[in-house]
């Protein structure tokens, strides 16, 4: 109820976007985690098939960011976001009806392409619209969209009782049913490009040194955050020996997401500039894999094992509460307000490229640890990536490289507002 009152308290745009990040998660997570099974067991495609399919979604992606961030300063976020649902829509749609390579690949670049749009576009349009209060906005985003990622495969996992195009179809319509409530809902922002072109502004951002500093730093945040869908359901279910124990690393994410994003998120905004909280958030992150490591080596499974990985994953989820909406609140404030759009789009493809290295290497320690009997191996590695993206924010942060925290609304004298 806390987090409804909340969401009331912002403005109608805001709200609309807050539920449309739950569907967002939910339609996107009733499809994915089961793309792969689909693809070889059904379709009967190779592991290198199905490698390039899902690498062909990533890459669209992650490699178009750019495209959706400076279509959002150029074009409005409101548009790029209608646009992104849409194409979402058709490419959920086309992995339902087609099986066929070329429809495969086509399907999976029109998904990538709708999230590198509205990612970027949702993120800038809740940033301009939340003014002072960027941080406590997204932190309620993060709260729905990590109860999406919980409802989602939940509900896929339902769906594929009847088949895998059932569940297609229904993620298809989730999107279908938020490109037309954005386009009847959304207000429109007047968009107010700068005037040194498209290249003008990448050249801008990029020749940001902090900012891709910071960008880089990040890789502990994204890498580490993907673990929530490899190495701790991994490892729980390597724990109880119970497949359905990776479901429990998501229910205790949401439960306490629920519980304590909002509270955490006001409490330090009070208590301290944003880079501190955010290397304390990382520094979390990474001695969250710290206790899953003590039951990593092979042995008989038991229920008691599972206590120190879903320690890890609450301490996972506690350092991403304290910094993800603070990291969201910084990016808009490297640069001018005319180009938000254009640092969101860059930073999502700087640090999903860093942060595709760092699972490279997660997925060489798991590999190697499993060779060697050495589980406690992936578990270090993260570690070290938390560690290490804390320190460099605080080496960032004390260079005086990182924004100030921005100054107070001043209200104006009664009388003296205007009512345009």
């Amino acid at each position: 109820m806390r987090t409804w009152r909340e969401m009331r308290g912002f403005p109608l745009a805001i709200q609309l976007l807050l539920v449309n990040q739950l569907g967002v998660n939910t339609g996107f997570y009733l499809l994915i985690p089961y793309l792969a099974t689909h693809l070889g067991e059904n379709l009967g495609m190779s592991a290198a098939v199905v490698g390039i399919v899902l690498g062909v979604r990533n890459l669209s992606q992650q490699g178009l960011f750019i495209i959706g961030g400076s279509a959002s300063d150029r074009l409005g976020a409101r548009g790029v976001i209608i646009a992104g649902c849409a194409v979402r829509t058709v490419g959920f749609a086309l992995f339902a009806l087609g099986d066929g390579l070329a429809v495969l690949l086509a399907a999976s670049v029109l998904s990538g392409l709708a999230g590198a749009l509205f990612n970027p576009a949702v993120r800038t349009y809740l940033a301009q619209e939340a003014g002072q209060r960027k941080a406590e906005a997204f932190a309620l985003f993060n709260v729905f969209a990590t109860t999406g990622a919980l409802i989602g495969p939940l509900l896929g996992s339902v769906l594929l009782l009847v088949d895998f195009r059932t569940s297609a179809l229904t993620a298809a319509g989730i999107f279908a049913v938020l490109t037309v409530a954005q386009a009847l809902v959304l207000p429109a922002r007047k968009a107010e490009p700068s005037g040194s072109g498209v290249l003008g502004d990448w050249r801008e951002v990029l020749g940001n040194r902090p900012f891709l500093a910071f960008a880089l730093a990040m890789v502990g945040l994204f890498t580490l955050e993907s673990q929530l869908y490899l190495l701790l359901p991994d490892g729980a279910r390597q724990a109880t020996g119970w497949d359905g124990a990776a479901g429990m690393v998501f229910v205790v994410g949401t439960l306490a997401n629920l519980a304590l994003q909002l509270r955490i998120t006001r409490r330090l905004k009070s208590r301290g500039d944003r880079p501190r909280w955010i290397a304390a958030g990382l520094a979390v992150m990474g001695l969250a894999f710290l206790p899953p490591a003590l039951v990593s080596d092979p042995g008989p499974a038991g229920w008691t094992d599972a206590v120190p990985v879903l320690l890890g994953a609450l301490l996972l989820y506690l350092g991403i509460m304290i910094a993800s909406p603070f990291v969201m609140d910084l990016i808009p404030r490297f640069g001018r307000p005319e180009l938000t759009g254009t640092y969101f789009g860059i930073f999502y493809a700087v640090s999903g490229i860093a942060a595709a290295i760092g699972n490279t290497v997660i997925g060489w320690a798991m590999d190697a640890g499993e060779d060697d009997a050495r589980g406690w191996l992936p578990w270090a590695c993260c570690a070290v990536f938390g560690l290490a993206s804390a320190g460099g924010v605080t080496w960032l942060h004390r260079r005086g490289a990182l924004p100030g925290d921005p100054a107070p609304a001043v209200p104006e004298p009664a009388g003296e507002r205007s009512n345009a």
